[in-house]
């Protein structure tokens, strides 16, 4: 029986895929770096760490690892100044499943900006508990941040229902032995290999209801 939902963030609640991508790409060509057409598909699910070690070692950054994530982080609070990229219906959709579920989240974003993200929306106070994957051994797909979420929501990830929509997301989900809803990124979509791993594949944040989850 599922008594919790544990949400991503990026690309599930703000449509913020391409605002990664748009700030680490302008980063790599203002310091020389080799970027490519892979680089965002790559980098989604990892961690801060990760990501940042990619663009030091695969993209050619000069800088070390914790200056390109401390200077990518704050371009990316400059670009929520004016509010989050919401993906319509998002905070309906957290605020409807919160009566009926424990919320957790797992995200591959910073832990500033998760806070920021959803004290914009007014809807931290509906999440038992938040999770960067900044703050766990591994980023996506590792099953790290997803079983990490659900130990401090107090909830067995088997009672846990992730909603994912990128490949690396929806292979970590399902390796922490969570029911997975994908909502694919229409921009990086997911491979059709995770894809078929997801247990329901919804189009829309609309179609998120308590009973798809049951």
């Amino acid at each position: 029986m599922i008594t919790a939902v544990v949400f991503d963030m990026d690309g599930v609640l703000i449509d913020s895929e391409q605002v990664w991508d748009d700030v680490r790409e302008a980063l790599a060509r203002e310091r020389g770096g080799r970027w490519h057409e892979r680089a965002q598909r790559d980098m989604m699910g990892m961690s801060s760490t990760e990501w940042s070690r990619y663009m030091h070692e695969r993209i050619g950054l000069a800088e070390p690892p914790e200056e390109i994530n401390r200077v990518v982080v704050e371009r990316m609070v400059e670009r929520y100044a004016d509010g989050p990229p919401w993906v319509p219906g998002a905070i309906d959709a957290v605020r409807r499943l919160a009566g009926v579920f424990v919320l957790g989240l797992a995200s591959s974003s910073n832990r500033e900006l998760i806070d920021g993200v959803l004290e914009a929306g007014g809807i931290a106070g509906l999440f038992a508990g938040t999770v960067s994957s900044e703050e766990v051994a591994a980023g996506k797909p590792a099953p790290d941040v997803y079983v990490e979420a659900a130990r401090l929501i107090g909830v067995e990830p088997s009672a846990c229902a992730a909603v994912e929509d990128s490949h690396n997301g929806i292979r970590a989900a399902k390796a922490a032995g969570m029911r997975c809803v994908a909502i694919p990124n229409a921009r990086f979509p997911p491979g059709a290999d995770a894809l078929a791993e997801a247990d329901v594949v919804l189009e829309s944040l609309a179609e998120l209801t308590a009973d798809v989850l049951a």
